[in-house]
């Protein structure tokens, strides 16, 4: 039997603040998302590539998002890339997601989804920002929901936005200016 491809990246899981599951949980969502973002996005990095994944709250993801977006309220994931907008090298420091736990909660009761299913869809949607994908305008909007879509599939959870239309962050993403 052949074993499992390397992750191409090395991931550093970090909880901050919140009642998170355990780390081993975290640390195994975030790399099951990574992997099949890899497997499905078309997403390359240069060799000893780093990324950060934050776990922690409302309060300071809405520090975050007031101090590098000028938006002084939490929102659910905040990426910040390591590379410079518009780059077609990424890596080898990635860049950072930064995962608020009241909001992921709250946004996973409103839409009757499981807890993971939702962590999952977030990490993958700040994976995907990190490689500079975004939903500002529709043609955006439209490509990132359809590979965020099937990169959830690879995984077994549900089109996120088959009965809805929730886009991750509330509203069109700026996170890039965040480095």
């Amino acid at each position: 039997m052949m074993g499992r491809a390397a992750m191409p990246i090395a991931i550093d899981v970090l909880v901050e603040a919140g009642d998170w599951p355990s780390d081993e949980e975290l640390a195994r969502l975030v790399a099951q998302a990574v992997e099949a973002s890899f497997a499905v996005g078309g997403l390359a990095v240069v060799a000893g590539s780093e990324l950060s994944v934050v776990f922690t709250d409302d309060a300071h993801v809405r520090r975050l998002n007031a101090q590098y977006r000028e938006k002084d309220k939490a929102t659910n994931v905040l990426s910040f890339p390591g590379s410079p907008p518009g780059s077609k090298r990424f890596g080898p420091l990635l860049g950072d997601i930064v995962v608020a736990r009241e909001t992921v909660v709250a946004e996973a009761d409103d839409q009757g989804i499981a807890f993971d299913d939702h962590l999952t869809h977030l990490v993958v949607h700040g994976l995907l920002h990190l490689f500079g994908h975004d939903h500002l305008e529709d043609a955006e909007a439209e490509r990132m929901e359809s590979l965020e879509t099937e990169i959830l599939a690879r995984l077994g959870i549900a089109d996120p936005y088959a009965d809805h239309m929730h886009r991750p962050g509330g509203e069109p993403n700026t996170e890039h200016d965040g480095r």
